[in-house]
């Protein structure tokens, strides 16, 4: 398997940039966007903050794992980053950057292999994975969160429709 080296993906969303990290920064509903990962939970912290861990549950076919994660940057409105930093797995940086556009936000998800994994890991991992080239995957897994985050805080944002009720005769 060709191994992850980085890469990042941009969506515009329309909703300010405080909102939008609101949902990135919530680790909790990363199962809702991520094809990938499924579930996550803080462990130390109710919420994110530099220093914070919290665990990532991840599948792909029949491989099952996790990683425990520490958040590297939170300012809202701005930016929310975590490192994985996890032998033989290696160190990869994760991004979520967000920027002010007329009345919306670009959010870029991106990601940054500091330290590959090992040669014996990367090979198990391509056979597991059923991945050729691990940069291609994580691409088409980022453009998926970002729609299905844009997804999430366009409905969520959107007015209520309450159905009024005729008055009676």
């Amino acid at each position: 398997m060709k191994r992850a080296t980085k890469g990042a993906v941009s969506v515009h969303i329309d909703a300010s940039p405080e909102r939008v990290y609101q949902l990135v920064s919530d680790v909790t509903r990363m199962g809702e966007w991520s094809p990938e990962t499924y579930r996550c939970k803080w462990l130390d912290a109710a919420g994110p903050a530099v220093g914070a861990r919290f665990k990532g549950y991840n599948r792909r076919g029949n491989a099952r794992w996790s990683n425990t994660l520490v958040v590297i940057a939170a300012d809202p409105g701005r930016e929310f980053a975590f490192r994985r930093d996890v032998l033989p797995c290696g160190v990869c940086d994760w991004r979520y950057r967000l920027e002010q556009d007329g009345t919306g936000t670009v959010l870029t998800e991106s990601y940054d292999v500091t330290k590959p994994d090992w040669t014996i890991t990367n090979r198990f991992n391509g056979l597991m994975l059923r991945v050729e080239d691990r940069d291609d995957d994580l691409a088409d897994g980022m453009r998926t969160t970002l729609s299905r985050i844009k997804q999430a805080v366009e409905t969520e944002q959107a007015p209520r429709h309450t159905p009024t009720r005729r008055a009676e005769r």
